[in-house]
């Protein structure tokens, strides 16, 4: 895996026609999936409940973003068992696989930066720069959290000291403490 240096997502200039068509098109591609209903998603199995509640459009409320689940609490708990149950088989995976899937989901978020952007213009009223300097900022953080991940996995430095040989190294038996 070669992990190029890293730059911040570029915030992206609405003052030029392309952008802002682009950005537009976003805009009418989010729109057009307004009041679909969402399943809880728990280990792969789409879980849905009899309450249900609505996702509403801040800046015009009579508009129904999304319909979501309303979890019970032994979904919740259900969830939260899977998750455990999951890290136990996750935390073997080696580093550098598990910071490809966070470099993977940057790709992806900066392939369609704009519609995530857009969600957020309809979901909680933000405007276009506020939105997309959002997205910018995941992007950044799913990318400095996989190099970190490869950094932390490799030799640590640490004080030398001339009357000692010392290494620092993460045991996968401490995380399960």
């Amino acid at each position: 895996m070669t992990v190029r240096k890293f730059k911040n997502e570029p915030l992206t200039d609405f003052s030029k026609p392309a952008h802002r068509k682009t950005m537009e098109r976003a805009l009418v591609k989010v729109r057009s999936a307004f009041a679909r209903e969402y399943p809880i998603v728990i280990a792969g199995e789409e879980i849905r409940s009899d309450e249900k509640f609505n996702s509403y459009n801040p800046s015009a409320p009579s508009e129904i973003v999304g319909i979501f689940q309303k979890a019970t609490t032994e979904i919740a708990a259900g969830a939260v068992e899977t998750a455990a149950a999951k890290f136990e088989e996750w935390k073997l995976v080696d580093p550098k696989k598990r910071a490809e899937y966070l470099f993977k989901a940057a790709a992806l978020m900066r392939k369609r930066k704009h519609e995530f952007s857009a969600t957020m213009v309809y979901e909680v009223g933000k405007t276009w720069p506020e939105a997309d300097a959002d997205t910018a900022e995941a992007i950044d953080f799913l990318e400095f959290y996989a190099r970190e991940m490869i950094r932390f996995a490799g030799p640590q430095p640490v004080t030398k000291i001339s009357t000692e040989r010392s290494e620092l190294r993460y045991i996968l038996s401490a995380l399960a403490l």
